[in-house]
């Protein structure tokens, strides 16, 4: 049993008092591993989007990337009139200099503090400095940073600030975690998980009939080998999974306000809940985030994590967890209304630094799986008889006989931005454009995004996109997918296209 202690000069009187409390059935459990756990979890949560900055960032929203991050600033001035108003409306680190060394030193400096913050260190203002990182990459980072998870990671990203000592930096600081801040991270989950739920029972009538996991593992955004497998399994099986999820995000929330034993179990419950969602599928990093606030419920004694004495937290310390939890409050109001709404929003941020938000997830289920595959040619010319070669991308399925990956936490943003291309049309698409257009180029760093290119010597003359519907097959089969041409998603195109020219001037994508 951990016992937090109020300090005492003399090391007797720490003893006798340690001693007292152990033997006392009403002593408290403290909360040391918990913090361990949850900023340990957290750094890993770090590392992993930093890394993902380092290694696609250039590609997707670097200088000549795909969405360019300084050009997406830039009509940001130019709306609002003033630099005073735009860094208000968009805070940013990036209003200093967003070139690709400025994005390449943020992701470095991320990285390394993640990864020290892994490693254990514990420090209050490292994290506040991965925190102001963090939510300028997310700011600039448009459409491949608009998830869901980005908010939630800077959410959970500003609580940990105030979890740790200023002064510290070991793994377990000589005083407790402020219980203030461990409230303000069971909020979060409730919001998660109650987000999650609702909008499934208002978004998509199989979450109320106990059908939808018929079709989600084939349909989410990248499948892993496990999602196969799941697939296949009987109804009833698909039944118990959506009871499951229901169970978890519907009621277990509620029991984060009553007693301990409440407490704990809930705590379980969306711990267990979230490792199934990493095994059966490749949802990023978000499921791993989603257990850190889910950690807070769990005291060290459930853990089974008996430690030494600690001293309560300072008088400052204290001070800042209660400003804390009255601005969490008051933030609150927004989300919970929006939580609450028949017209619910999913995944929303309702203030500019994304300290509270709402969540939601898969408020509606898709029945069928589309997947754009993207070819290209070196034929002079384009007829029945042109021979068209496949780009593979990390992740997303291409190849029928390609065996789906495991990545997560990791995160291939353009394989889950095509993910949601398929639903679209290629007019709403236009950073897909750019893209067509960088490959007839031969781009060195849009190349890089994909796993196998058919022309790695020379870039194609032509490029088109296909649109696929892809099944997964059964057990016995000798392929992982079937699949079958819906129709053409982008005509081919070349580099002096006259009309693909003009399409990426009017977005301003052409240079």
């Amino acid at each position: 049993m951990i016992v937090v202690l109020a300090r005492i000069r003399s090391p007797l009187g720490v003893r006798a008092m340690a001693a007292v409390a152990e033997a006392s059935p009403a002593a408290r459990p403290g909360y040391e591993l918990t913090r361990f756990l949850i900023l340990r979890l957290l750094g890993v949560v770090y590392f992993t989007a930093f890394l993902i900055l380092l290694r696609q960032g250039d590609a997707l929203i670097g200088h000549a990337g795909l969405l360019p991050a300084d050009r997406f600033l830039a009509r940001v001035l130019a709306a609002a009139g003033s630099r005073a108003v735009a860094v208000r409306e968009l805070p940013t680190l990036f209003w200093l200099g967003c070139s690709d060394g400025a994005l390449h030193a943020v992701g470095w400096i991320g990285l390394v503090l993640s990864a020290a913050v892994a490693l254990g260190v514990t420090n209050a203002l490292v994290q506040l400095v991965l925190w102001a990182l963090y939510l300028s990459v997310a700011q600039v980072g448009q459409l491949f940073w608009g998830y869901g998870w980005e908010m939630q990671l800077l959410e959970t990203g500003f609580l940990a600030v105030f979890l740790c000592p200023l002064r510290s930096l070991g793994p377990f600081p000589p005083t407790a975690p402020p219980v203030a801040v461990l409230w303000c991270f069971r909020w979060l989950i409730a919001r998660i998980m109650l987000g999650a739920g609702l909008i499934k029972l208002r978004g998509d009538p199989c979450w109320r009939d106990f059908t939808c996991l018929i079709y989600h593992y084939e349909t989410q955004p990248v499948p892993n080998p496990v999602s196969w497998w799941l697939n296949a399994a009987p109804r009833w099986f698909h039944v118990v999974g959506v009871a499951f999820n229901h169970l978890v995000e519907l009621a277990a929330p509620f029991l984060i306000v009553g007693p301990r034993r409440a407490r704990v179990v809930a705590g379980w419950l969306f711990v267990a809940f979230q490792v199934t969602l990493i095994v059966s599928g490749n949802l990023a990093f978000l499921n791993w985030l989603t257990i850190v606030p889910a950690l807070a419920c769990l005291d060290d004694r459930a853990l089974g994590w008996r430690t030494r004495a600690v001293a309560l937290p300072s008088r400052t310390h204290r001070a800042a967890a209660l400003a804390l939890a009255l601005v969490v409050a008051v933030l609150s109001v927004n989300p919970m209304v929006n939580l609450l709404s028949p017209r619910q929003a999913m995944n929303r941020s309702f203030d500019p630094l994304h300290l509270v938000n709402t969540y939601g997830a898969f408020g509606s289920i898709g029945r069928e799986r589309d997947e754009v595959v993207i070819e290209g040619t070196s034929d002079a010319t384009v007829g029945p008889d042109t021979q068209w070669r496949a780009y593979e991308l990390p992740c997303k399925p291409g190849d029928v006989g390609r065996r789906p990956c495991v990545i997560a936490p990791y995160h291939y943003r353009l394989d889950w931005q095509l993910w949601f291309a398929a639903m679209s049309t290629i007019d709403r698409e236009p950073w897909l454009v750019r893209l067509v257009d960088e490959l007839l180029h031969g781009d060195r760093d849009a190349k890089a995004l994909f796993a196998r290119d058919p022309f790695p010597d020379a870039p194609p003359r032509f490029v088109r996109i296909e649109l696929y519907r892809y099944r997964f097959t059964g057990p016995g089969s000798a392929y992982w997918w079937s699949r079958t041409l819906v129709g053409e998603y982008l005509r081919p195109v070349g580099v002096d296209d006259g009309q693909l020219r003009a399409f990426l001037r009017s977005y301003d994508l052409d240079f």
